[in-house]
This record gives C-alpha cells, structure tokens and sequence, in this order.
C-alpha cells in the first residue's frame, strides 16, 4: 500500500467539504520550524474549511499533528486568504462603539461625567 502525503492528506480531507473541489490547491515548504502546507481554495469555499469559530479549520489542523506525530515532523497548515479577500462580520456580531450612532441617553452620561 502507497504512503499518502501530507499535501494528499490535506486535500483529501478538505475536497470533500468544499463546492469547487477542483480550485483546492494545496503547497508545501519546510524549514527548521517544520513543514507549512499552505491551503488556497474558493473564496466561496473558505467558510466551509474555517467551520464556525474556527471549528473545522482547528479539526484539521489536529489531524494534521496526529498526521505529521507518526512520521515525526511537525506540519502546520496555513488557509491562503484569496486576493482581494475581507472581513464579514457575523449576524451576531454587533458593530463597534466607534460604528454605532450615539444615543441620546448615551449623550446624557458622558455629559455628567
């Protein structure tokens, strides 16, 4: 039986889970802190593999220790953020002290202090 590589392990667990498994493209360096697979996908796909708060993207990354423990290297795996890529905000996300109009009330409290 063929050994199945880091860069085949990753992708062979995110295919899967994603829409366009044909844009899952996956690169592999090494240097003395150990191996970095980089992972670039759809931007469409990036929720699925992130997972919320992280959930799926943390799952991965532990497969990926218990992986890498059995040929004793340390892999870690980086999710390539796609060009011109920005931050949603949940819908539970509340804006920001800065974001939000003040209230009149609010206007009150910082009056009198």
């Amino acid at each position: 039986m063929a050994e199945i590589t880091d860069q085949e392990y990753v992708e062979s667990i995110v295919k899967p889970l994603v829409e366009n498994p044909d844009e899952v493209v996956t690169s592999r360096t090494v240097d003395e802190m150990g191996v970095l697979i980089q992972l670039t996908l759809n931007r469409n796909d990036m929720g699925k593999v992130i997972g919320r708060d992280g959930r799926t993207a943390k799952s991965i990354r532990s497969l990926l220790r218990v992986f890498g423990s059995k040929q004793n290297a340390r892999i870690n795996l980086k999710i390539v953020e796609p060009d011109g890529g920005e931050v949603v905000m949940g819908s539970d996300a509340s804006p920001s002290s800065e974001d939000r109009p003040v209230t009149s009330n609010e206007e009150k409290a910082t009056s009198v202090l």
